[in-house]
This record gives C-alpha cells, structure tokens and sequence, in this order.
C-alpha cells in the first residue's frame, strides 16, 4: 500500500486514516493511538487542546507535528465569524493553512450548516487558506462547496460521535463520483467495518476520532482502524464481484457424471 498514495493540495500522504486529539485520557495515549493507527494526518480542536499555551501540557510535546501534519479544525464554531476568526489565529500561532473547516447548525444533531459553511469557504479561500469541508452528505451541496475553494469535501457517515456508521452510502457515493477533490468520510464511524465500508464506496481516506478515544482499547482500535481503512481500499481498487439475485456456482455444473 505504499505506492497507494492521495494528495490534497499538493501534499501527498500514504495513510487514508486521519485521527483526531480529542476525548484521550491524556495525550501520552493520543500519541500512542496516532502512532498505532499509521495517521499522518490529526485534527486538533484549536478551542479546545492546547496548542498556544507552553506553560501547560502541549500536544506538540507528545504528537510532532514535524513528523504529523496538524490540521487545525474549528470543532465547537456555529457561524462563520467564529470559524473563520479561529482558523486565523491557528495560522497566526502555526503557520497552518491546511485545514479543517465545521461550521456547526445545532448543538443536538452537530450537523453542519451549509449556509455559514459554504461563507466560511469562500472567505477562508480568498484569504489563500486550504479548507477541508465537512459537509451534509448532499452531492449538490458537496460541489458548491468544491466551486467555493474547498481542497477535500469530507460528508459526515452519521451524527458526530455516535457510532453509527454510514447510514448513506447512496449519496456518499454520488459526491466520490462527482468530485474533482479528495472525498473522506467526516463522522459516524463506529468500527472497523465502517471504516472498511467508506473506502470499498471509493472515498480517498475516513476521519474519526471518538470510535478509536472511547473504545475499550483505544490501542488496538487504532490498529483495527488502520487495517480496516487499508483493507476497504483494496477491495475498491480489486473491484468487487457483481451482485446476483439468484446463486451461481462456484464449480460449473456442465459435465458432471
């Protein structure tokens, strides 16, 4: 799978898991989860882990982000202000202009508002910002978004951290189809067969962070993950047998005795 790369705005990467740095009992066990998943890629929730503050436990002492590219999200922002204002103190504080734009609707279902999503995109992309979009699992709205600037459409597989899985994958496939960006699945992953699921429908990589933090062995869900994700894309890239209303044999039944 080394040779089985995906770029986004011109940097490429060999892992299609990126993780992220919230809910870990500390970030010891972050960096430990990060390195077993293989995640070049991790979010980090610039309102909420530390990354200004050197008087206090910094993320960057457990995770290197020399050697893991950080992309700076705007988790917990519910208008384009607020994204917008957070994602250039993230630049003024990291350089970062790779990142990860959530404009967020309500606080019950965390689904994103498209309207404040969509002006957060075009603002951040005048301001020569390289967003990653998350996004309704809407293949119309995932091409607006694309229009207005953004480098990865990333649709949401079900309700952030709920572990559902992907509950469409009619639509995730139609934005994978009609995108001209990486498409990763953004939410809802659960386990291991989600993961295996968003890579087998043709997605470039699959973003999680709760269903590795909270499972019982965050360790070993990392690594699960990690086999999951490479395992769905080789059977995209391998081309699945067509579906059959009726059975077929697996030994031909002409010439039997």
């Amino acid at each position: 799978m080394e040779n089985d790369t995906w770029t986004v705005a011109g940097r490429t990467f060999t892992s299609r898991l990126i993780v992220g740095t919230g809910k870990y009992k500390d970030f010891e066990q972050n960096a430990a989860a990060v390195e077993a998943s293989g995640a070049q890629i991790v979010t980090v929730a610039v309102r909420r882990v530390n990354i200004f503050d050197p008087k206090q436990p910094m993320l960057m002492d457990f995770i290197d982000p020399k050697k893991i590219t950080y992309l700076p999200n705007t988790a917990g922002c519910f208008t384009a202000e607020d994204a917008i204002r957070t994602l250039r103190l993230a630049r003024e504080a990291g350089g970062w202009d790779l990142v990860k734009l959530e404009v967020l609707g309500e606080a019950r279902t965390l689904y994103p508002n498209m309207r404040e999503t969509l002006r957060a995109t075009e603002v951040l992309a005048g301001e020569g910002f390289l967003p990653m979009v998350y996004c309704v699992d809407d293949p119309i709205a995932a091409k607006q978004l694309e229009e207005a600037g953004a480098v990865a459409i990333m649709p949401l597989g079900a309700p952030i951290g709920s572990g559902l899985g992907l509950q469409n994958s009619v639509t995730i496939r139609l934005i994978v189809e009609g995108a001209s960006v990486p498409v990763l699945v953004d939410a809802g992953v659960g386990t291991a067969s989600d993961a295996a699921v968003a890579m087998e429908l043709g997605c470039d990589g699959v973003l999680m962070n709760t269903a590795i933090a909270e499972a019982k062995d965050p360790l070993m869900m990392a690594r699960a993950m990690r086999l999951a994700v490479e395992s769905g894309r080789l059977a995209y890239l391998a081309g699945r047998m067509q579906k059959r209303r009726y059975a077929d044999p697996s030994s031909p039944l002409a010439g039997l005795i």
